[in-house]
Protein backbone atom coordinates (compact mmCIF):
# COMPACT_ATOMS: atom_id res chain seq x y z
CA UNK A 1 0.00 0.00 0.00
CA UNK A 2 0.82 3.82 -0.80
CA UNK A 3 -0.24 6.35 1.27
CA UNK A 4 -0.55 9.68 -0.54
CA UNK A 5 -0.68 12.66 1.61
CA UNK A 6 -2.24 15.59 -0.76
CA UNK A 7 -4.86 18.15 -0.55
CA UNK A 8 -5.06 19.24 -3.89
CA UNK A 9 -7.39 16.56 -5.08
CA UNK A 10 -6.31 16.62 -8.81
CA UNK A 11 -2.71 15.76 -8.14
CA UNK A 12 -4.00 13.57 -5.93
CA UNK A 13 -6.07 11.64 -8.48
CA UNK A 14 -3.18 11.73 -10.96
CA UNK A 15 -0.60 9.84 -8.34
CA UNK A 16 -3.30 7.52 -6.93
CA UNK A 17 -3.70 6.42 -10.60
CA UNK A 18 0.10 5.99 -10.89
CA UNK A 19 0.97 4.55 -8.14
CA UNK A 20 -2.20 2.02 -9.04
CA UNK A 21 -0.12 0.87 -12.57
CA UNK A 22 2.71 0.26 -10.10
CA UNK A 23 0.77 -2.50 -8.41
CA UNK A 24 0.20 -0.34 -4.96
CA UNK A 25 -2.89 0.07 -3.40
CA UNK A 26 -3.14 3.48 -2.89
CA UNK A 27 -5.12 5.13 0.03
CA UNK A 28 -5.44 9.38 0.05
CA UNK A 29 -5.55 11.86 2.60
CA UNK A 30 -6.38 15.39 2.21
CA UNK A 31 -4.78 16.60 5.16
CA UNK A 32 -1.90 16.66 8.03
CA UNK A 33 -4.24 14.77 10.56
CA UNK A 34 -5.69 12.41 8.49
CA UNK A 35 -2.22 11.54 6.93
CA UNK A 36 -1.06 11.05 10.16
CA UNK A 37 -3.90 8.63 11.20
CA UNK A 38 -3.83 6.67 8.68
CA UNK A 39 -0.01 6.02 8.49
CA UNK A 40 -0.35 4.97 12.37
CA UNK A 41 -3.64 2.59 11.42
CA UNK A 42 -2.93 0.78 7.77
CA UNK A 43 1.42 0.92 8.43
CA UNK A 44 1.24 1.63 4.37
CA UNK A 45 4.35 -0.04 2.46
CA UNK A 46 5.96 3.71 1.41
CA UNK A 47 4.40 7.73 1.69
CA UNK A 48 4.46 10.39 -0.62
CA UNK A 49 3.79 13.64 1.31
CA UNK A 50 3.08 17.17 0.68
CA UNK A 51 4.14 19.85 2.99
CA UNK A 52 1.76 22.66 2.71
CA UNK A 53 -1.27 20.89 4.08
CA UNK A 54 -4.88 21.95 5.97
CA UNK A 55 -4.21 21.31 10.06
CA UNK A 56 -1.25 19.72 10.49
CA UNK A 57 1.93 20.78 7.93
CA UNK A 58 4.04 18.46 6.58
CA UNK A 59 6.85 19.05 8.54
CA UNK A 60 4.86 18.51 11.53
CA UNK A 61 3.65 14.99 9.81
CA UNK A 62 7.16 13.95 8.62
CA UNK A 63 8.25 14.48 12.28
CA UNK A 64 5.98 12.37 13.73
CA UNK A 65 6.18 9.32 11.96
CA UNK A 66 9.99 9.91 12.36
CA UNK A 67 9.87 9.80 15.83
CA UNK A 68 7.45 7.07 16.19
CA UNK A 69 9.10 3.65 16.36
CA UNK A 70 6.07 1.96 14.70
CA UNK A 71 6.32 4.27 11.68
CA UNK A 72 10.15 5.36 11.70
CA UNK A 73 11.23 2.52 8.62
CA UNK A 74 8.05 4.13 5.94
CA UNK A 75 9.99 5.72 3.35
CA UNK A 76 8.37 9.18 3.14
CA UNK A 77 8.85 10.89 -0.56
CA UNK A 78 8.24 14.58 -0.06
CA UNK A 79 6.32 16.42 -3.18
CA UNK A 80 5.90 20.06 -2.87
CA UNK A 81 6.05 23.54 -3.79
CA UNK A 82 8.16 24.81 -0.89
CA UNK A 83 12.04 24.91 -0.53
CA UNK A 84 13.09 22.37 1.31
CA UNK A 85 14.95 19.17 0.04
CA UNK A 86 17.55 19.58 2.48
CA UNK A 87 15.26 19.55 5.43
CA UNK A 88 13.33 16.75 4.09
CA UNK A 89 17.05 14.92 3.44
CA UNK A 90 18.25 15.28 7.51
CA UNK A 91 14.31 14.69 8.83
CA UNK A 92 14.36 11.50 6.97
CA UNK A 93 12.75 11.42 3.84
CA UNK A 94 13.58 9.04 1.26
CA UNK A 95 13.76 11.62 -1.21
CA UNK A 96 12.04 15.10 -2.25
CA UNK A 97 10.46 16.51 -5.55
CA UNK A 98 9.55 20.56 -5.71
CA UNK A 99 6.53 21.21 -7.87
CA UNK A 100 5.36 21.76 -10.58
CA UNK A 101 6.88 17.95 -11.24
CA UNK A 102 6.37 15.95 -14.92
CA UNK A 103 4.71 13.13 -15.58
CA UNK A 104 7.75 11.26 -16.27
CA UNK A 105 9.94 12.59 -13.08
CA UNK A 106 6.94 11.75 -11.36
CA UNK A 107 6.98 8.02 -12.79
CA UNK A 108 10.58 7.55 -12.07
CA UNK A 109 10.15 8.51 -8.49
CA UNK A 110 7.36 6.19 -7.70
CA UNK A 111 9.35 3.31 -9.75
CA UNK A 112 12.49 4.18 -7.49
CA UNK A 113 9.85 3.84 -4.41
CA UNK A 114 8.62 0.47 -5.41
CA UNK A 115 12.47 -1.00 -5.68
CA UNK A 116 13.30 0.69 -2.58
CA UNK A 117 10.49 -1.48 -1.23
CA UNK A 118 11.04 -4.39 -2.89
CA UNK A 119 14.86 -4.40 -1.55
CA UNK A 120 14.52 -6.22 1.91
CA UNK A 121 18.23 -5.68 2.76
CA UNK A 122 19.62 -2.29 2.71
CA UNK A 123 23.20 -1.54 2.10
CA UNK A 124 25.28 0.45 4.40
CA UNK A 125 29.19 1.68 3.67
CA UNK A 126 31.53 2.01 6.87
CA UNK A 127 34.64 3.82 5.91
CA UNK A 128 36.74 4.19 9.12
CA UNK A 129 40.80 3.28 8.78
CA UNK A 130 41.13 2.15 12.75
CA UNK A 131 40.17 -1.80 12.25
CA UNK A 132 38.97 -1.81 16.01
CA UNK A 133 36.60 1.00 15.33
CA UNK A 134 35.28 -0.33 12.08
CA UNK A 135 34.44 -3.80 13.17
CA UNK A 136 32.61 -2.71 16.58
CA UNK A 137 30.11 -0.34 14.48
CA UNK A 138 30.00 -3.14 12.03
CA UNK A 139 28.98 -5.07 15.47
CA UNK A 140 26.93 -2.18 16.43
CA UNK A 141 24.78 -2.23 13.48
CA UNK A 142 25.00 -5.58 12.05
CA UNK A 143 21.79 -7.52 11.16
CA UNK A 144 19.92 -10.03 8.33
CA UNK A 145 18.61 -6.72 7.44
CA UNK A 146 21.53 -4.55 6.79
CA UNK A 147 24.40 -5.27 4.32
CA UNK A 148 27.39 -3.90 5.68
CA UNK A 149 30.17 -3.12 3.62
CA UNK A 150 33.15 -1.31 5.43
CA UNK A 151 36.64 0.31 4.05
CA UNK A 152 39.53 1.64 5.58
CA UNK A 153 40.38 4.13 3.06
CA UNK A 154 38.85 6.88 0.49
CA UNK A 155 40.04 4.94 -2.77
CA UNK A 156 38.14 1.55 -1.82
CA UNK A 157 35.04 3.95 -0.32
CA UNK A 158 35.14 5.86 -4.38
CA UNK A 159 35.14 2.25 -5.31
CA UNK A 160 32.66 0.81 -3.65
CA UNK A 161 30.30 3.52 -4.31
CA UNK A 162 31.03 3.40 -8.23
CA UNK A 163 30.12 -0.13 -8.39
CA UNK A 164 27.20 -0.54 -5.72
CA UNK A 165 24.54 1.19 -4.46
CA UNK A 166 24.68 1.94 -0.96
CA UNK A 167 21.66 3.59 1.06
CA UNK A 168 23.42 4.89 3.77
CA UNK A 169 27.68 6.28 4.44
CA UNK A 170 29.08 6.01 7.89
CA UNK A 171 32.64 8.31 7.66
CA UNK A 172 35.28 9.17 9.73
CA UNK A 173 37.09 12.12 8.71
CA UNK A 174 40.64 11.04 9.23
CA UNK A 175 41.56 8.82 6.67
CA UNK A 176 45.30 8.00 5.54
CA UNK A 177 44.73 8.86 1.70
CA UNK A 178 42.75 11.60 1.72
CA UNK A 179 41.11 14.29 3.78
CA UNK A 180 37.63 13.37 4.47
CA UNK A 181 36.06 16.45 3.35
CA UNK A 182 37.53 15.89 0.06
CA UNK A 183 35.74 12.69 0.20
CA UNK A 184 32.31 13.91 1.27
CA UNK A 185 33.25 16.70 -2.12
CA UNK A 186 33.84 13.53 -4.44
CA UNK A 187 30.96 10.96 -3.44
CA UNK A 188 28.92 14.49 -3.86
CA UNK A 189 30.09 14.40 -7.43
CA UNK A 190 29.73 10.79 -8.06
CA UNK A 191 26.46 9.44 -9.64
CA UNK A 192 25.55 6.77 -7.36
CA UNK A 193 26.42 9.28 -4.65
CA UNK A 194 24.83 12.72 -5.16
CA UNK A 195 21.64 12.19 -2.42
CA UNK A 196 23.56 9.34 -0.58
CA UNK A 197 22.51 10.05 3.37
CA UNK A 198 26.41 10.37 4.91
CA UNK A 199 26.83 10.67 8.51
CA UNK A 200 30.15 11.15 10.01
CA UNK A 201 30.94 9.37 13.26
CA UNK A 202 34.24 10.93 15.08
CA UNK A 203 35.23 11.17 19.02
CA UNK A 204 36.47 13.85 18.76
CA UNK A 205 34.88 17.61 18.64
CA UNK A 206 35.06 19.68 15.22
CA UNK A 207 37.12 22.74 15.18
CA UNK A 208 35.22 25.96 13.75
CA UNK A 209 36.57 25.92 10.50
CA UNK A 210 35.58 21.94 9.97
CA UNK A 211 31.73 22.76 11.53
CA UNK A 212 31.71 25.39 9.27
CA UNK A 213 33.00 23.39 6.20
CA UNK A 214 30.38 20.54 7.22
CA UNK A 215 27.65 23.25 7.09
CA UNK A 216 28.32 24.35 3.83
CA UNK A 217 28.84 20.79 2.44
CA UNK A 218 25.81 19.88 4.20
CA UNK A 219 23.11 22.15 1.97
CA UNK A 220 23.65 19.92 -0.49
CA UNK A 221 24.23 16.60 0.48
CA UNK A 222 22.57 15.22 3.92
CA UNK A 223 25.66 15.28 6.54
CA UNK A 224 25.04 14.08 10.40
CA UNK A 225 27.37 14.59 12.76
CA UNK A 226 27.14 12.11 15.54
CA UNK A 227 29.70 11.24 18.64
CA UNK A 228 27.99 8.35 20.39
CA UNK A 229 27.55 4.65 19.54
CA UNK A 230 23.78 4.85 20.76
CA UNK A 231 23.82 7.87 18.33
CA UNK A 232 25.39 6.35 14.87
CA UNK A 233 22.76 3.02 15.93
CA UNK A 234 19.83 5.34 15.84
CA UNK A 235 20.72 7.32 12.71
CA UNK A 236 21.46 4.53 10.73
CA UNK A 237 18.41 2.90 11.80
CA UNK A 238 16.51 6.04 10.58
CA UNK A 239 18.32 6.52 7.32
CA UNK A 240 18.20 2.57 6.79
CA UNK A 241 14.97 2.21 6.90
CA UNK A 242 14.75 -0.02 9.63
CA UNK A 243 12.11 -1.62 10.74
CA UNK A 244 12.18 -0.95 15.27
CA UNK A 245 10.49 -4.44 16.20
CA UNK A 246 12.54 -7.11 14.26
CA UNK A 247 15.85 -5.57 15.69
CA UNK A 248 17.24 -7.54 18.16
CA UNK A 249 16.63 -6.73 22.08
CA UNK A 250 19.48 -5.24 23.13
CA UNK A 251 19.68 -2.65 20.14
CA UNK A 252 15.29 -2.40 20.64
CA UNK A 253 16.30 -1.42 24.25
CA UNK A 254 19.28 1.18 22.95
CA UNK A 255 17.30 2.53 20.31
CA UNK A 256 14.22 3.51 22.81
CA UNK A 257 16.06 4.83 25.72
CA UNK A 258 17.62 7.45 22.90
CA UNK A 259 14.16 7.93 21.67
CA UNK A 260 12.91 8.90 25.45
CA UNK A 261 15.76 12.07 25.68
CA UNK A 262 16.09 14.35 22.91
CA UNK A 263 18.70 16.00 21.60
CA UNK A 264 17.30 18.49 19.51
CA UNK A 265 15.55 19.99 22.51
CA UNK A 266 18.19 19.54 25.08
CA UNK A 267 19.59 22.95 26.54
CA UNK A 268 16.82 24.85 24.63
CA UNK A 269 15.02 27.59 26.25
CA UNK A 270 11.38 27.96 27.07
CA UNK A 271 9.09 30.37 27.96
CA UNK A 272 5.64 29.69 29.33
CA UNK A 273 3.44 32.53 29.80
CA UNK A 274 0.09 31.54 31.31
CA UNK A 275 -1.99 32.18 34.41
CA UNK A 276 -2.95 28.61 35.76
CA UNK A 277 -0.08 27.66 38.06
CA UNK A 278 -0.70 24.33 37.51
CA UNK A 279 -0.78 24.31 33.59
CA UNK A 280 2.91 26.06 33.96
CA UNK A 281 3.81 22.95 36.67
CA UNK A 282 2.67 20.56 34.17
CA UNK A 283 4.46 21.44 31.44
CA UNK A 284 7.55 22.25 33.39
CA UNK A 285 7.79 19.06 34.62
CA UNK A 286 7.52 17.55 31.49
CA UNK A 287 9.50 19.39 29.29
CA UNK A 288 12.49 19.59 31.65
CA UNK A 289 12.29 15.72 31.32
CA UNK A 290 14.21 16.42 28.21
CA UNK A 291 16.52 19.08 29.64
CA UNK A 292 14.55 22.24 28.09
CA UNK A 293 15.46 25.42 30.29
CA UNK A 294 12.00 26.65 31.25
CA UNK A 295 11.37 30.57 32.48
CA UNK A 296 8.12 31.19 33.38
CA UNK A 297 5.50 34.37 33.80
CA UNK A 298 1.93 34.14 35.25
CA UNK A 299 0.51 37.14 32.96
CA UNK A 300 1.28 38.77 29.76
CA UNK A 301 2.87 41.86 31.18
CA UNK A 302 5.44 39.74 33.06
CA UNK A 303 5.94 37.17 30.62
CA UNK A 304 7.33 40.35 27.97
CA UNK A 305 9.75 41.57 30.89
CA UNK A 306 11.33 38.09 30.98
CA UNK A 307 11.49 38.16 27.58
CA UNK A 308 13.29 41.58 27.86
CA UNK A 309 15.80 40.00 29.83
CA UNK A 310 16.21 37.26 28.61
CA UNK A 311 16.48 37.26 24.90
CA UNK A 312 18.04 33.74 24.04
CA UNK A 313 14.63 32.22 25.00
CA UNK A 314 14.16 29.84 21.60
CA UNK A 315 10.46 29.63 21.80
CA UNK A 316 7.26 30.92 23.71
CA UNK A 317 4.35 28.78 24.74
CA UNK A 318 1.73 31.14 25.47
CA UNK A 319 -1.65 30.65 26.90
CA UNK A 320 -4.69 32.59 25.14
CA UNK A 321 -7.31 32.98 27.88
CA UNK A 322 -5.35 35.15 30.43
CA UNK A 323 -7.56 38.38 32.57
CA UNK A 324 -6.08 41.61 31.62
CA UNK A 325 -4.00 40.92 29.07
CA UNK A 326 -4.64 38.17 26.87
CA UNK A 327 -2.08 36.16 24.74
CA UNK A 328 -3.56 37.49 21.41
CA UNK A 329 -2.25 41.21 23.02
CA UNK A 330 0.72 39.69 24.59
CA UNK A 331 1.61 38.36 21.46
CA UNK A 332 1.16 41.57 19.47
CA UNK A 333 3.48 43.09 21.75
CA UNK A 334 5.95 40.96 21.34
CA UNK A 335 6.03 40.88 17.66
CA UNK A 336 6.41 44.56 17.87
CA UNK A 337 9.47 44.50 18.73
CA UNK A 338 11.77 43.30 16.35
CA UNK A 339 13.92 41.12 17.94
CA UNK A 340 11.35 38.95 18.40
CA UNK A 341 10.15 39.24 14.86
CA UNK A 342 10.94 35.32 14.25
CA UNK A 343 10.42 34.12 17.69
CA UNK A 344 8.58 31.03 17.62
CA UNK A 345 5.17 31.46 19.33
CA UNK A 346 3.42 28.40 19.91
CA UNK A 347 -0.39 29.45 21.12
CA UNK A 348 -2.39 27.18 23.94
CA UNK A 349 -6.30 27.42 22.96
CA UNK A 350 -8.37 25.99 26.16
CA UNK A 351 -11.46 24.85 22.93
CA UNK A 352 -10.25 24.70 19.66
CA UNK A 353 -13.77 26.88 18.68
CA UNK A 354 -13.81 27.68 14.59
CA UNK A 355 -11.81 30.46 13.50
CA UNK A 356 -9.00 30.28 16.82
CA UNK A 357 -6.17 29.23 14.84
CA UNK A 358 -6.49 32.08 12.29
CA UNK A 359 -7.03 34.15 15.65
CA UNK A 360 -3.36 33.17 16.56
CA UNK A 361 -1.60 33.58 13.35
CA UNK A 362 -3.52 36.99 13.37
CA UNK A 363 -2.02 38.00 16.13
CA UNK A 364 1.00 36.68 15.09
CA UNK A 365 1.62 33.34 16.60
CA UNK A 366 3.39 30.67 14.73
CA UNK A 367 1.21 27.97 15.69
CA UNK A 368 -0.87 26.92 18.11
CA UNK A 369 -1.87 24.28 19.95
CA UNK A 370 -5.62 23.30 22.58
CA UNK A 371 -5.51 22.34 25.64
CA UNK A 372 -5.49 19.61 27.27
CA UNK A 373 -1.76 19.75 25.48
CA UNK A 374 -0.86 16.43 23.97
CA UNK A 375 2.46 15.75 24.87
CA UNK A 376 3.84 14.00 21.66
CA UNK A 377 2.15 16.86 19.50
CA UNK A 378 3.86 19.82 21.46
CA UNK A 379 6.71 18.22 21.10
CA UNK A 380 6.42 17.37 17.34
CA UNK A 381 5.87 21.37 17.37
CA UNK A 382 8.73 22.45 19.18
CA UNK A 383 11.20 20.07 16.86
CA UNK A 384 9.61 22.22 14.02
CA UNK A 385 9.88 25.26 14.88
CA UNK A 386 13.34 25.27 16.34
CA UNK A 387 14.33 23.44 13.06
CA UNK A 388 17.58 25.36 12.47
Amino acid sequence: TLLIVEDDTKFARILLDMVRQNEFKGIVAHSGNTGLALAQEYQPSAIILDIRLPGMDGWAVLDRLKHDANTRHIPVHVMTVEEGKQRSLQQGAIAYLQKPISSETLHQAINKIKVFVERRVKNLLVVEDDENQRLSIVELIGNTDVATTAVSTAREALQAIGNGQFDCVVLDLGLPDMNGFELIEQIKQSPNGEALPIIIYTARELTRAEDVQLRRIAETIIVKDVRSPERLLDETALFLHRVQANLPAPKRQILEQLQNSDFQLAGKKVLIIDDDVRNIFALTSMLERYQMQIFYAENGSDGIEVLQNNPDINVVLMDVMMPEMDGYETTRRIRANPNFKSLPIIALTAKAMQGDREKCIEAGASDYITKPVDIEQLLSLLRVWLYQ
